[in-house]
């Protein structure tokens, strides 16, 4: 038995093992992209104009040091070693910390929230046990941040900072990499020519790049490892050929010492090169943002075994070859591809582009799921969200955000058409998304780790004082590309935070007009209207009470369905909730009313099901909580007095569902079904079909067999949504500020984005809006 056992042990471990190498070497394409492809760019940045070649090799072993120990510092030990520790239930990025501060202090930017959502498995806020373990500075802080609203404010404006200099990267990385990348054929070509040749050349594989955007990776997502893999062989092994053959002293170069005489021998010069030197960590945040796909450790192994080493070699080559090469370093700026081989120039230079878009395709990506965050948590406005595979998580495609990248990167390519200045503009975008990342986990070692308040102090002083010493030689690069990803910020913080703003507002107007329950019941059973069949699907904003859209609607068209579901679907601040906590049903009044309200929660990461889908597992939900309400526990009462509880999809419970049934059974007389006509007719394309049965036991009450079969028949009247469309205005007497934020900025995102119809993915056949002007 214990052989048996000690074997089953074994052949889990190797899998277990087996698994994390598989995920080691995915990672390489989706994750080390950018990263591995920065020496295209880095010394030619940083000999731009700062530095000039003189016949000493102080300045190329000054700035080799200088990458050496940035990769090391940065990279390796915080982000390989501290920052991946940091991820929210797996997912990382500067929302999943903001995420992981947002429960453990109880600051929330989103006004829906519940007691019930910290009930979530997922949620893991501060226990009570926690609460108390806090040291004292700890307790005062989380107390000072849950009750200044100005201190919230700043920490949402902080994230969002980051998150739009991420945009802002998205932007840059591509026009940088490629245009690197397309450089190598100056060597090929007349120097008066390669100029007409490079941005034309870079402008076509930008455009086949996002042009290519809507049919996924999935297609194509195989060969980028491979890519990036051969990619690192090829300029490790330039970079050992280099060594050896020109200057195998160079690992002298990696004496701190060097950088001690780089910046005495330079002086300001050299102050204002570190702009160029900072390029070389540009996609280290890539490992923490990326790590909802991969793990901890499978991106650890990938970095310290095979990127770091062979992204040193490179570097200690190209300085090894410079060493020996001050008169043909100065003639072709130091480009990367001056110390490839005359032989193999080619081959490097086809590897090379491939390797950029494989790199631009991660920051594109990466882009595309923090703006999809973004919008989860009401910080940005509601954009179609397309899933172009339905088996790898996380590879969505958003059609306006990637024309707008388009466009901008081909601007920045065509305005610019050099490396220094596209260097200036990426570098400051790199360097303040990790400035915010330093300064949100120095809360999070704090808040969430319990540490002592010196872990987090030293870890700011150590890793902030580096950090800022490379914003400030960017940032003094203003006039000469870096003032791009500011502006490009300043916008797109503009809209975020215009968009939150308006969110708010109007959420406080629902809460302020909102009729009570009480008026509701006291119309009769009817609610004084005529009462037609099907369900009517109220969505709405909030989570208790009624909102001021149905009383608008009814008063105007006195008629509804048999059946009224009072529907909210929400974001909570967790990366994914598990099916079996997703709905939220409670009953609204008397069941005789056919009430019920349903709060349908999702994680900011979670994919919305479609129409007949969500459908399906809408109602079934609620004939669930029908069946087994006498036993179900009560997760909470809301200020309306209303009984709530927790009610998974379909698939979370398969008692009273038959699985897999053929259409013929329809005709036979038995079990009723809920089921709706348009789900009937797509059932030839459905491979599972789950459908609720109302079963034939004396256990179930009379009653409640009654309001199944009626729920039944009102499904399959069909489902009917109602949307608020509501108009913002600024309330007479409002400041300035507040007109232009509401009356133009909200209502030009609002008229310009998609409605909450794309949140419901309803279809528009059964959609009606009604029309409201909010007063705020």
């Amino acid at each position: 038995m214990d052989i048996e056992s000690r074997t089953y042990q074994n052949i889990i471990k190797k899998e277990s093992w087996r698994t994390v190498l598989t995920l080691a070497y995915q990672s390489l394409g989706v994750v080390y992209g950018d990263l591995s492809t920065s020496p295209l760019y880095v010394y030619k940045s940083t000999f731009a104009e700062d530095i000039h070649h003189t016949e000493s090799n102080d300045e190329i072993f000054g700035v080799l040091s200088f990458i050496f120990w940035t990769i090391t510092l940065v990279p390796l030990f915080k982000y390989v070693f501290i920052v991946l520790r940091a991820d929210d239930n797996g997912e990382g990025g500067t929302f999943a910390l903001y995420s992981l501060l947002c429960r453990h202090a109880r600051v929330n930017s989103l006004p829906s929230c519940q007691l019930a959502d910290e009930q979530l498995i997922e949620y893991n806020g501060s226990s009570s046990e926690e609460m108390a373990a806090q040291s004292g500075f700890a307790a005062r802080l989380k107390s000072t941040l849950e009750k200044q609203r100005v201190l919230q404010k700043v920490l949402l404006v902080l994230a969002l900072i980051g998150t739009c200099m991420v945009i802002g990267d998205g932007v840059l990385t591509p026009a940088i990499s490629v245009f690197s990348a397309v450089s190598g054929v100056e060597l090929s070509t007349a120097k008066e020519h390669h100029k007409y040749i490079e941005v034309p050349a870079a402008c076509i594989i930008l455009i086949g790049l996002f042009a290519l955007q809507h049919y996924g990776t999935h297609r194509v997502g195989f060969l980028f490892a491979p890519v990036i893999l051969l990619w690192l062989m090829c300029i490790s092994a330039i970079g050992v050929y280099n060594i050896i053959h020109w200057n195998p002293h160079v690992y002298q170069a990696l004496s701190p010492y060097y950088m001690y005489k780089f910046l005495k021998k330079t002086q300001s010069r050299g102050w204002m090169s570190l702009g160029g030197i900072l390029l070389c960590i540009t996609g280290s945040e890539a490992m923490f943002a990326d790590l909802g796909h991969f793990s901890q450790l499978s991106i650890q192994i990938a970095f310290t075994s095979l990127v770091y080493p062979s992204l040193i070699l490179a570097y200690m080559g190209q300085a090894a070859y410079l060493s020996q090469h001050h008169a043909i370093a100065s003639e072709y700026n130091i480009g990367f591809y001056v110390s490839v081989p005359e032989k193999l120039r080619w081959p490097v230079l086809v590897i090379a582009i491939l390797a950029a878009v494989v790199g631009s395709q991660a920051i594109i990506t990466g882009t595309f799921s923090i703006i999809k965050q973004c919008s989860a948590l009401g910080c940005f406005p509601k954009v179609k969200i397309v899933h172009t595979s339905s088996k790898i998580h996380g590879q969505i495609y958003i059609p306006e955000i990637n024309w707008i990248l388009m466009i901008l990167c081909l601007a920045v390519t065509i305005g610019f058409r050099d490396t220094r200045r596209l260097g200036n503009a990426s570098g400051l975008a790199v360097i303040t998304v990790m400035l915010v990342t330093t300064c949100l986990m120095s809360l999070v070692i704090v808040l969430c780790w319990h540490k002592n308040i010196f872990f987090a102090i030293a870890f700011v002083l150590f890793f902030g004082t580096i950090e800022s010493l490379y914003f400030s030689a960017s940032l003094i690069k203003f006039l000469e590309g870096a003032w791009v990803p500011i502006a490009l910020s300043l916008c797109f913080l503009a809209a975020m935070c215009t968009w939150h703003y308006g969110t708010l507002k109007r959420y406080e107007f629902d809460v302020q007009n909102k009729v009570s329950v009480n008026w509701l019941l006291s119309l009769g059973q009817t609610l004084g209207i005529k009462r037609v069949r099907g369900i009517g699907l109220i969505h709405t904003e909030l989570v208790s009470g009624v909102p001021a859209i149905f009383s608008h609607f009814v008063t105007n068209l006195p008629a509804f369905h048999q059946v009224l579901v009072f529907l909210c679907v929400k974001s909570v601040p967790v990366p994914h909730v598990r099916p079996e906590e997703r709905f939220l049903v409670g009953r609204v009044g008397p069941k005789q009313f056919r009430m019920y309200r349903c709060i349908v929660r999702y994680g900011y990461r979670d994919v919305h099901k479609d129409d007949i889908e969500f459908e399906g597992d809408l109602v079934c939900s609620i004939a669930e909580f029908v069946r087994s309400e006498a036993e179900t526990a009560v997760v909470e009462t809301n200020g309306e007095g209303e009984r709530m509880a927790v009610v998974g999809t379909c698939s979370t419970y398969m008692q009273g569902f038959e699985e897999g049934s053929d259409v013929d059974d329809m005709d036979k007389p038995g079990p009723s079904e809920i089921l709706s006509p348009r789900l009937k007719k797509k059932k030839s394309k459905v491979k599972k079909k789950v459908r609720f049965v109302v079963p034939e036991t004396p256990k179930i009450e009379k009653e409640t067999r009654e309001e199944l079969m009626e729920l039944t028949e009102a499904r399959e009247g069909g489902v009917a949504y109602i949307m608020g469309n509501a108009y913002m205005r600024a309330k007479h007497g409002s400041g300035l500020v507040k007109r232009l934020a509401i009356n133009v900025g909200y209502e030009f995102l609002r008229r310009n984005t998609r409605g909450p119809r794309t949140a419901l993915t309803s279809p528009y056949a059964s959609t009606l809006e009604v029309g409201m002007i909010y007063h705020v």
